[in-house]
């Protein structure tokens, strides 16, 4: 008689809550139990970007979502502090306000970039490093957008056109007709404010290379074939990462994780599962 595959584990329920931290106030949303991983999201989006991926990873692990500061409902940074630096550091703040010693990381985009900095900064609290469309800044990024317009940049108008703009803008790095993505984006981009611009700034900023080398954890480099920001340049990212290994989702676009959040938390499960465990 065959054997039976054995039932997968029920998916865990989200909680959400704030959390006060001395910089902010932060939103979180949080799944499961075990061991920590901190999710962090792109720009201009919130915890929703994971809102199906979270009972995913939760079956395994104590997965938090955290609304970057500024972002979905996190209190903002006064103006003028936003970092990709400060961000981490916000991130941080949260680890220590839940009692967490260790944490393993997600990101993507954005997030991407603020777990490259949480894992060069303070390389004895991230264990393992899952970098999710990164992007790879160096000079010559830096001097190509300095004086550039931005992506989700639009002027606010009484008529409501810029919400069309915001839309159209994003229409193109979304899966055809799929509605309902691109109004959890919306929904975000209109919380963020200022920064669903200038979030894009503050990546665009950052010193990313003189950091990639620091990086001593497991690291993975995941890959969207249909991302035209990351894909291009995931190779770079992995190649300067000592002993990062690199994984393509094919169909994968700037949404993946809320377009495929199962091909997405498959990848990072099988990734995570081959590494040791860590303290919580």
């Amino acid at each position: 008689m065959p054997m039976l595959k054995p039932k997968p584990k029920p998916c865990p329920e989200i909680e959400r809550r704030f959390v006060a931290t001395p910089s902010a106030r932060i939103h979180i949303a949080m799944a499961g139990e075990g061991e920590p991983l901190l999710l962090l999201h792109q720009t201009p989006r919130s915890w929703d970007e994971y809102r199906d991926v979270l009972p995913l990873l939760g079956r395994h692990y104590r997965a938090i979502a955290m609304d970057t500061v500024g972002f979905g409902d996190s209190q903002a940074l006064p103006a003028g502090q936003d970092s990709i630096e400060s961000w981490a550091a916000c991130a941080f703040e949260l680890l220590d306000a839940l009692g967490l010693p260790q944490a393993a990381l997600v990101g993507h985009h954005t997030g991407s970039a603020i777990a490259i900095e949480m894992a060069a900064a303070r390389p004895e609290r991230i264990p393992a490093l899952v970098l999710s469309a990164p992007p790879y800044v160096d000079a010559a990024r830096r001097a190509k957008y300095a004086d550039k317009a931005v992506i989700d940049e639009v002027a606010q108008g009484a008529d409501g056109a810029h919400l069309l703009e915001l839309w159209r803008m994003r229409q193109p790095f979304y899966p055809a007709g799929d509605i309902a993505l691109l109004e959890r984006f919306v929904v975000d981009a209109l919380k963020a404010g200022r920064l669903a611009a200038e979030g894009h700034r503050v990546v665009n900023r950052y010193v990313m290379e003189a950091r990639l080398p620091l990086l001593g954890c497991p690291t993975l480099v995941i890959a969207p074939t249909a991302d035209p920001h990351a894909y291009p340049v995931a190779g770079k990212v992995a190649d300067a990462i000592a002993g990062a290994s690199l994984v393509e989702l094919t169909g994968g676009m700037v949404p993946l994780p809320d377009q495929m959040p199962e091909a997405f938390t498959d990848a990072v499960l099988a990734f995570l599962e081959r590494r040791p465990p860590f303290r919580s």
